[in-house]
Parts: C-alpha cells; structure tokens; sequence
C-alpha cells in the first residue's frame, strides 16, 4: 500500500548548463514516495542531459501545475516551457516568473536551483533571485541561510562592496530589522532562534571610532528598538564558540556566508518576505563538474524535506 503523499513542491530547474539536473535524478529515488514534485524547465534540455548519461528515466508531462493533475509517481514529472526566445536568461526569466505565480497561487514551496548570474547581469539589472521575487512581488525580502549549526542573514547580498554603507542610516536599518524580526517569526519558516547577533561592520567594531562611526550607529540603533538582538560583535571572533539555533546579522554577504559554509555541513538558502516559502541550494551551479557525477546532493535534499 502506498503511503499517501499531501506535501508539495515546485522545483525551478535554472541553468541546465550545470549540476541542476544531477541533483534532481540523483534524489530521485529518495524523495518520490516523499512528497510530489513538479519540475518547471524545457523539457527537451531535461532529455537531452537524460539521454548523455544514459538513463532509463522517463518525463511525464504536466498539464495542470495547480492540482497535479495526471501525475505519476515513478516518473519524473515536468511542466514544460517551450523556449520562446532567443536569449538564454529570457527564457529562464519566462521559467521563473510562472513558477513564483504557481507558488503564490497554490502556496507551495518553490525551489530555485541555481543561475549563473552573470547572463543576466550583463543585460538586465539584476542581483539575485531573491531580490528578483521580492521585486515582482512588489514586496521586501530577506536572505537567509540556514544551517545545521547556525543561520547567518546578510542585509546586503550581491552587490559591490563600496556600497554597503548605505544601509547604514539610522531610519533603513531599523526598518530592515523589524522585518527581519516579523518574518522570522512567522509560523510557515519554523525558525526558533535563541539568539540573534548582530556583526560589527569595522575590524575590532571599529576600535572606539578610531576606524568609522558605523559600529556605534548599529549599536544604537540596537540598544534604542531591539531587546531579542545583541551586539554588535567583532565579526572575527563571533564564531569561535556557536551556540546551536544562533542567527548572526551582518551588513555584508561574506562576512557573513564565509564562517557559514565552512563551519555548516548542511545549509539552504530560504528567501523571507514572500507569501510562499522558497527555498534554493547553499552553493552555485558548478558547471566545471557537469556530467562528472561528483556533486553533492544533500542542500537540495533538505530545500525538499525540510
């Protein structure tokens, strides 16, 4: 007898020109009599990859997304986006935009493999995908990064490092740490954390203003609104010793993401602020190991079950 499955997924599949596809069929197996999924890619680009390898994998394709309907369990099931145009990042542009409108209709998780950034970059104004939701949505997000030891949430993400002190007025880094505050507090993340640590901008929290006044900002900031967040503290010693269910804030994406995916042996990427959950892997597309079957699968495994 088959378990009944009730949970449900989307997977928006990005760059095929990397390890997306190996991950999704080397979890395959584990996850099919887990939960439904529905892959959102071209499908022709899923086969060609199926066919390199040689795998006896068969695509079912879907034709309602909503209700999942004709879905078969023993095969990989996709609704297919046919590439209407020329450009590469269009079409998956066209991929990801239906796929954030199906979560917002059904209220399912979406999970994002990842892009390569760089083809959208040079044609468009765009930093990520989570700030691309968070704008077609027309709503603030937040990056956070989840870990089996600690989750870090950088308030600036992709961006070039001259301009992360403009997040540092008083009036925009109390906003961003109120929302920060919400949606960590929202049922549908499931986040508990028993401490929250905010990193100091300047080494050594600017040496008694002798680097910068920004530390002194953070911390009034800090001190005047937020009672369930400490600090700030000096970024270089903060993950010495890590409690267990610790979020640590910082201003900029490294200070932050280097500590977590090195001290982290699981980690996925969660995007706060939107009215479904999305979800991604915690690394890049690794093209360089396409087709080599060296990938690790167990981020996207835990964007799935988690």
């Amino acid at each position: 007898m088959r378990t009944k499955i009730d949970k449900r997924k989307y997977i928006f599949l990005g760059d095929t020109d990397s390890i997306n596809i190996e991950l999704v069929l080397n979890s395959f197996l584990f996850l099919k009599n887990k939960l439904k999924f529905i892959i959102i890619c071209n499908k022709h680009e899923l086969e060609n990859y199926i066919i390199k390898l040689k795998l006896d994998i068969r695509i079912n394709i879907i034709f309602d997304p909503i209700n999942f309907t004709n879905y078969e369990l023993e095969n990989l099931n996709v609704y297919n986006m046919e590439n209407i145009h020329k450009e590469k990042y269009k079409n998956l542009l066209n991929q990801l935009n239906i796929s954030n409108q199906l979560s917002k209709s059904t209220g399912y998780d979406l999970i994002t493999m990842p892009i390569n950034k760089s083809i959208f970059k040079k044609k468009i104004n765009f930093i990520g995908i989570t700030e691309y939701l968070g704008k077609i949505n027309k709503t603030n997000t937040a990056m956070l990064m989840y870990g089996d030891k600690f989750s870090v949430l950088p308030l600036t993400t992709h961006i070039n490092l001259k301009d992360v002190y403009k997040v540092l007025d008083k009036k925009k880094l109390k906003k961003q740490l109120n929302d920060i505050i919400y949606f960590i507090k929202l049922k549908k993340y499931n986040l508990r954390y028993k401490s929250i640590k905010f990193l100091c901008y300047n080494p050594h929290c600017s040496e008694d203003n002798t680097i910068g006044i920004e530390d002194s900002l953070i911390s009034k900031v800090i001190k005047n609104n937020f009672k369930n967040i400490s600090g700030p503290y000096a970024a270089d010693s903060a993950f010495k010793k890590v409690q267990k269910n610790t979020l640590f804030i910082s201003t900029y994406h490294d200070q932050a993401l280097i500590p977590f995916k090195i001290l982290n042996k699981k980690g996925i990427n969660f995007t706060l602020g939107l009215n479904y959950r999305r979800l991604s892997p915690a690394h890049g597309t690794a093209k360089d190991i396409k087709f080599k079957n060296k990938s690790d699968n167990s981020s996207f495994i835990q964007c799935m079950i988690i």
